[in-house]
């Protein structure tokens, strides 16, 4: 099938043969602002796939390594001391595991306390646990560097301590650590801090660093027994799908006594999450101006193009060629350029994303510099989570840039007028 005139004359000025062969100066400028154009689209449109990848892979890896610690549901039961809700917390499980989309449920006892170990004095995040189901609701025992969830037991008043803040205490295995609540207690010798001695018996590593570096497990009974009223417990659950956490939660409320709040991870991370999405929108509105730059460019090349070839355009004017099928030309060489560019683009941003775990570390070892500091990002890797949905809509939004760019040098073309152009010629 022949191919309409219009798309070839586009077709080759897009293919930038003017930069080879015996052109004149002006096509080779010409042909170097349109090349500029479509290397400037590729870059932008490279550097929005490879940034929220990366984005996406941040927020993917930081959420797994929280639930890795965290449980996807918690059941907080108010109106009463730890300990009396540890009793009943079975009753509470039974309750909630009547929803088929619960898999598992553990107690716990939550509170914040201080560490004191030596000169060194930490604020930390105090986990009650039974060690025997805690295994169910998080993956805390498969992270240990040391020891087990089960070193814990009822009255031994043992601890497990992530291995950052273990290491920032400077405390190893089978030492003892002083932990101080928040309550006091007033007897005949007035106020005194409520403490506990515990024995450091395991260390864990989840690779999130906010919680290798401030939380600590320890019994629930233990924790209940030390932290009675300034303490929050209830119950612990594992879901067969946490992204529906929140849905699953509204669900157990008929299911639950009148007496309990329901919170889901969602929502306990809410505002660190909110602050993501919102990053990550503006990184793509701020980077889209990189493509926005390239497109500008590209409508500028095809000006320069049609103030070029404005003979040309008179000649085929004059040979019956219509003010449509001159559009169409313009159009069709923008929108080569833009989809060249586009294509480019995707190309290279896909590669650079996917490999990105290589790539990283091996500027990293050049330049003797550690771009991702765990102390700041909570992870030390650069991690990248490529998605097709972004990808699609970075590529649409190039070519409808690139497309919009066009329209004007295109209008622009069909409106030049064959006997003024030739007079002057």
């Amino acid at each position: 099938m022949k191919l309409p005139y219009e798309l070839w004359i586009g077709a080759r000025y897009a293919g930038l043969s003017s930069l080879r062969g015996r052109k004149g100066r002006r096509d080779r400028f010409v042909s170097f602002v349109a090349a500029t154009s479509m290397a400037g689209i590729a870059l932008g449109v490279a550097a929005l796939i490879v940034v929220l990848s990366v984005m996406n892979g941040f927020q993917k890896e930081v959420r797994d390594r929280m639930l890795s610690v965290l449980p996807h549901i918690e059941i907080y039961v108010s109106g009463g001391d730890p300990e009396r809700i540890l009793s009943q917390w079975k009753a509470i499980a039974e309750d909630a595991s009547k929803s088929p989309a619960v898999k598992a449920a553990a107690p716990f006892v939550s509170a914040q306390g201080m560490l004191m170990h030596g000169q060194e004095l930490r604020g930390i995040q105090v986990r009650g646990i039974d060690p025997t189901t805690e295994i169910n609701v998080s993956d805390v025992g498969r992270q240990m560097m040391s020891g087990k969830l089960t070193d814990l037991k009822a009255g031994g008043f043992g601890i497990i301590l992530g291995q950052e803040l273990a290491d920032l205490l400077g405390i190893r295995i089978g030492q003892t650590v002083m932990m101080l609540a928040p309550q006091a207690n007033v007897g005949p010798a007035g106020v005194t801090p409520r403490m506990r001695q515990f024995t450091l018996v395991g260390t864990f590593r989840s690779g999130h660093y906010e919680y290798d570096s401030s939380l600590a497990f320890v019994d629930a009974t233990d924790a209940a027994k030390l932290f009675r009223e300034s303490g929050s417990a209830g119950v612990r659950l594992r879901v067969n799908d946490m992204y529906r956490a929140p849905e699953i939660a509204r669900s157990l409320i008929p299911l639950l006594p009148p007496n309990v709040l329901i919170s889901d991870w969602s929502r306990n991370n809410r505002t660190w999450f909110a602050a993501v999405q919102t990053e990550k929108r503006m990184m793509f509105l701020i980077l889209a101006l990189i493509v926005a730059v390239a497109a500008f460019n590209l409508l500028s090349s095809l000006v320069m193009a049609v103030k070029d070839k404005q003979s040309d355009i008179a000649i085929l004017r004059s040979f019956g060629a219509t003010p449509g099928e001159i559009a169409k030309i313009f159009l069709v060489q923008g929108a080569l350029i833009g989809l060249i560019g586009t294509m480019l683009g995707v190309s290279g941003g896909m590669a650079i994303a996917f490999n990105i775990d290589v790539i990283v570390p091996a500027i990293e070892r050049l330049m003797g510099a550690q771009f991702i500091p765990r102390e700041i990002y909570f992870i030390s890797s650069l991690p990248s989570d490529p998605r097709m949905a972004d990808i699609v809509s970075i590529g649409v939004t190039s070519l409808v840039m690139s497309f919009v760019a066009t329209l004007y040098p295109s209008w622009r073309a069909s409106r030049l007028q064959p006997a003024q152009v030739l007079r002057h010629d």
